[in-house]
């Protein structure tokens, strides 16, 4: 099997492929046929998603084991589309194929329980073995820049490959057209920075710090979004998906009409659950059919995506959802009277219920890309509410007009908290703005070990310098959506691992309510606080250091344990035992035997600041 020729082909042929299959794909019959699959992706193609579908399966694998295992279905897939239809094996489900590659082989006890169940919920099972945090290190850590050049020169395509691999163990839930188009980034990488290696004015390794994290940025992105997509339909279902896929949809395009923007919405949540059962293939076609029929459509969808479409296809998806919405009907009225004074709307709401209310959200959306889609979901939940109670009434006009007065308190609500949280970061930068974050997150999750609450208060950190500098009109969309990422995230992490009964409400609950359901979350009561042991306050040396981040980190990790030591400790306490530290770390590090004077001054730190505490 050569496969440094399959992937010099696929790198340049892959994505083009597809565009070759059938419109009426989706409508063939024995559309999981192996063998049509294989007529249609032709050889190379086929051969190097299905490494990828098994590198994400089996992320603990070799690669030997899942170039091995991508031979043997390919082979098969050979065999189908030649003349050996009409045997069993060339009937089966494609999905199912892959997972008996898989159960056949020896040696791979952690599939067992998951072998051992039929289809469909040996696919879940295996599914629930996907694993994005399982700690892999990035392809680029401890990179030896002249040994990977010196490899690049002997083996340039074979090596591509293995980094294909090594992109989708790592990231069990990435889409294939982003794993291509990562490596062929990486490709463009290697071959600038190992081209210019015989220039003596050339850094290898600066090349690579610069040009690696563009290659790495978008894996990292695409990632989290995917499997976010993907735990937001577990959790919440094909409704919820559906519902927030139609408000984001609206804001994009609100120049379409209600069928265009439905159609939209049934086709990318059908995508997306190929794509979160783990189908790649009819993930990568899924997604080449609206990526089509967007670029086909543009005069009726929006002015602002002509540049994207004329990008390689690899590239287009990405420029889509990152443009600007398109710009409102001048014709559009600001207000939907209809759907609160109209005579007929309980009518309409009993016979029609689900399509009354994705009207309801298709027109308020369009009006609002200034509002978060999360909040559209609450407002849609709202009219919902409304309409379930009015309707009951004798005079439910009168009765929905007083829910525009609802309706109005929530908006106010809302921004409220993100311009109040922006004032906070505008007032106390960076790092004492996480600070903030740290202590509210540990009280209502001290379960959280200090690595993953300096993670999440990092990454809403960053949030807040990315979102609070953009005007007033965009800075809801991009803080609650991002914000949503970084929760998803809390909650896939308690679903692996039960965080506390507050998190698994807010995370169970309603999707659309999950961010204000946090910020509601109070110190857990139920959390027993840790002892004062020798061992949770230790002073060293090390606190001397004249690297702001390392002394950050270190002062960050004792306020955490310092909260789940004290967790109602008041701010005029915390005060007082960061004032007391500060005098002692700088009486130290001034000493010449500083470790010495640590070892003295420390445990009188830590009474010093039980007496404190106790006042």
């Amino acid at each position: 099997m050569k496969w440094r020729t399959i992937i010099y082909v696929i790198l340049l042929v892959s994505l083009t492929v597809v565009k070759a299959l059938p419109r009426s794909y989706q409508e063939i019959e024995g559309r999981n046929s192996i063998g049509q699959r294989f007529s249609q992706l032709q050889e190379n193609n086929f051969k190097a998603i299905a490494l990828m579908m098994f590198a994400q399966y089996v992320q603990g694998g070799t690669f030997g084991k899942a170039v091995q295992m991508a031979e043997d279905v390919t082979d098969l897939a050979r065999r189908c589309a030649a003349a050996d239809r009409d045997n069993p094996d060339c009937l089966k489900p494609l999905d199912r194929i892959f997972l008996d590659t898989i159960c056949q082989e020896e040696n791979l006890p952690r599939f067992h329980d998951c072998c051992a169940k039929k289809d469909p919920e040996r696919n879940d099972c295996f599914l629930s073995l996907k694993n994005s945090s399982r700690g892999f290190s990035s392809p680029f850590e401890r990179l030896n820049a002249e040994a990977a050049c010196r490899n690049h020169s002997q083996h340039q395509h074979s090596l591509t490959g293995y980094f294909i691999y090594e992109v989708s163990r790592r990231h069990p839930f990435l889409y294939a057209p982003t794993i291509l188009s990562v490596a062929i980034r990486y490709d463009e990488m290697m071959k600038n920075c190992c081209g210019s290696a015989e220039d003596p004015t050339h850094n290898l390794e600066e090349c690579f710090q610069r040009q690696a994290p563009k290659v790495v940025k978008p894996v990292k992105e695409d990632g989290l979004r995917q499997e976010h997509t993907c735990g937001i339909l577990k959790k919440f279902g094909e409704r919820t998906l559906k519902a927030l896929k139609l408000a984001q949809i609206s804001q994009k395009f609100p120049k379409a009409d209600f069928v265009t923007v439905t159609k939209l919405v049934m086709d990318i949540a059908n995508m997306h659950k190929d794509c979160c059962r783990g189908d790649m293939l009819d993930c990568m076609h899924d997604r080449e059919e609206i990526l089509h029929y967007v670029c086909t459509n543009q005069d009726i969808l929006s002015s602002k995506i002509k540049k994207c479409c004329e990008k390689p296809l690899l590239q287009r998806s990405e420029c889509i959802v990152n443009a600007e919405n398109d710009d409102k009907p001048a014709d559009l009225s600001p207000h939907i009277k209809e759907f609160i004074e109209d005579k007929g709307i309980c009518e309409r709401f009993a016979q029609e219920k689900d399509a009354h209310l994705a009207r309801f959200l298709y027109e308020y959306s369009r009006r609002h890309p200034e509002f978060s889609a999360q909040m559209l979901l609450r407002i849609g939940k709202g009219y919902e509410d409304l309409l379930k109670e009015c309707c009951k009434t004798s005079s439910p006009e009168d009765c929905c007009r007083r829910g525009e007065e609802e309706l109005k308190k929530h908006i106010y609500e809302t921004e409220s908290v993100m311009k109040t949280s922006c004032d906070i970061y505008k007032e106390k930068g960076d790092y004492y703005f996480q600070n903030e974050l740290l202590m509210s997150f540990t009280k209502k999750m001290p379960q959280l070990t200090s690595a993953e609450l300096i993670k999440f208060t990092k990454q809403m950190t960053t949030i807040g310098s990315k979102c609070c500098q953009l005007s007033q009109d965009k800075l809801l969309p991009c803080a609650e959506e991002n914000l949503d990422l970084v929760l998803g995230e809390i909650c896939r992490r308690h679903l692996a691992n039960p965080i506390n009964p507050g998190v698994c409400h807010c995370c169970s609950s309603s999707y659309a309510f999950r961010r204000p359901c946090m910020g509601k979350l109070e110190i857990d009561e139920n959390y027993v606080p840790l002892s004062l042991t020798p061992g949770l306050f230790t002073f060293h040396e090390d606190l001397c250091t004249t690297e702001e981040d390392k002394l950050q980190h270190k002062k960050q990790e004792m306020l955490i344990n310092l909260i789940k030591y004290k967790p109602l400790i008041t701010q005029e306490q915390l005060a007082s035992v960061t004032a007391a530290f500060t005098a002692m770390r700088e009486q130290c590090c001034n000493e010449e035997s500083r470790e010495a004077c640590f070892a003295r001054e420390g445990p009188e730190l830590i009474k010093r600041s039980e007496k404190m505490l106790t006042e």
